[in-house]
């Protein structure tokens, strides 16, 4: 059985009012015990479809995968929590050597820090006062719990220094300055603004301190591959060169220095990144969210560059799987090419490509691939359009399995997933917090 950290979550209660297990009248919720206990399985018409589920076996190899990766590169991994937002994949993730979980709100980070996730990175700012409150009261409330977030300006730092001086708590708030480019989102935009960013916080309250530097690579800009390739080296390189001369200032608080980037697409070129700056060790942490479950569309697009620029990672064997997949049924045939399925909008992602019509398992019958003239060409808020060859097109009815382009956006539309073995039996059974 796929360890996802279950046993760990006792608590955990799976919702039977939203999607993804069947209803009972009078009942509102199940435990993921009882889940794998009734030997449900998906296309024997024991769950309602849609349904969302996980492949076991992409689980593992994935895992297997990244494991492999970080220890050839000696970097760590802090996996952006926002990409599935569930506590019992964060607890496999840290079970798999996680340093800990990133997380993109205050709402998610006490999700995080409530399942008990031991250390979490805030990547972004927390500008309002109840965020910033938050912050300081977990870390009297949990002394186990270490707690960093991301300043970028000296009116971020000022705001996070007047809550520190009013809280009651006596650890500090780990914080690291965010690079940033032009025209990209938040961060600083040279290596002299946050060089004065980092002594601010150096000069602020003893409950704040300075802990490391932290850019996201994906904002770099580039009109080739190889032109944002370019820039993405030179963004970090930069992050280097900030680091070393807070370090020669002796800005930083710890004797352990976090540089921290890498999201699902340019992980490796953030390898690069210093193990030493001045006299202090920096600890390489990357952030990628996606490789767990990766993706049948824009990440595997973006492997294939991946692949062609570290030919180093073939050593490791087959790449990312997809695991993530979402199963509709064939509600309507209304024209000989056309068949209407069960799933929309509100069931699966299309904010990157729409998803791809890959299996069929008509009632009664086996699965096999679909053929390569089906494709989803539209969605409504509870329907896709699957049009085909007359010839082929599925019976009211069918099941008919679709891989994904982007899992962060697919996992927010369901409170319940399903973990299925390769028959599609369900092994196990996990919650999302969004």
């Amino acid at each position: 059985m796929t360890d996802t950290g279950r046993s760990a979550l006792p608590w955990q209660r799976l919702s039977l009012l939203t999607k993804g297990l069947p209803p009972e009248v009078g009942r509102l919720e199940m435990g993921a015990d009882e889940v794998i206990g009734r030997r449900l399985n998906v296309l024997s018409g024991d769950v309602p479809l849609p349904v969302a589920v996980l492949k076991a076996s992409a689980l593992d190899h994935n895992s297997r995968w990244m494991r492999a990766f970080l220890a050839r590169q000696d970097v760590a991994l802090a996996p952006h929590g926002k990409t599935t937002m569930s506590p019992a994949l964060f607890r496999r993730q840290i079970a798999d050597g996680a340093w800990g979980i990133t997380a993109a709100t205050v709402q998610q980070a006490a999700v995080m820090q409530a399942f008990g996730i031991r250390r979490v990175l805030i990547a972004n700012q927390v500008v309002d006062p109840v965020a910033m409150r938050w912050c300081f009261d977990v870390l009297g409330a949990d002394p186990a719990f270490t707690l960093h977030v991301l300043v970028d300006s000296l009116e971020g730092v000022r705001r996070l220094d007047a809550v520190a001086r009013a809280a009651a708590v006596r650890r500090p708030l780990g914080v690291l300055v965010e690079m940033g480019v032009a025209g990209g989102r938040t961060g600083c935009r040279t290596i002299a603004q946050g060089l004065d960013v980092a002594r601010a916080v150096a000069g602020a309250s003893p409950r704040l301190a300075l802990v490391g530097i932290e850019g996201y690579e994906g904002a770099v800009p580039g009109g080739d591959d190889d032109a944002k390739e370019r820039g993405i080296r030179e963004f970090v390189a930069a992050m280097g060169e900030l680091a070393t001369r807070c370090a020669a200032e002796s800005l930083f608080a710890t004797s352990d220095v976090l540089l921290t980037a890498g999201g699902s697409a340019y992980f490796d070129l953030v390898t690069t990144l210093p193990r030493l700056v001045g006299g202090h060790r920096a600890q390489v942490l990357l952030r990628s969210g996606c490789y767990l479950t990766f993706d049948d569309g824009y990440y595997r697009t973006l492997w294939q560059r991946l692949a062609q620029r570290t030919p180093e990672i073939a050593a490791l064997g087959e790449p990312l799987r997809p695991a993530l997949e979402i199963w509709s049924s064939v509600q309507s045939v209304p024209e000989p090419d056309l068949a209407i399925l069960t799933m929309g909008k509100r069931d699966v992602s299309h904010d990157l490509d729409l998803p791809r019509a890959r299996w069929h398992a008509p009632e009664g019958g086996t699965i096999t691939d679909a053929p390569a003239s089906w494709r989803i060409e539209a969605l409504n808020d509870q329907h896709a359009f699957l049009r085909g060859d007359a010839a082929t097109m599925p019976s009211v009815g069918a099941r008919i399995g679709c891989s994904i382009s982007h899992p962060c956006t697919t996992f927010d539309k369901w409170r319940n997933v399903l973990i299925v073995d390769d028959g599609y039996d369900v092994v196990d059974a996990v919650s999302t917090w969004f």
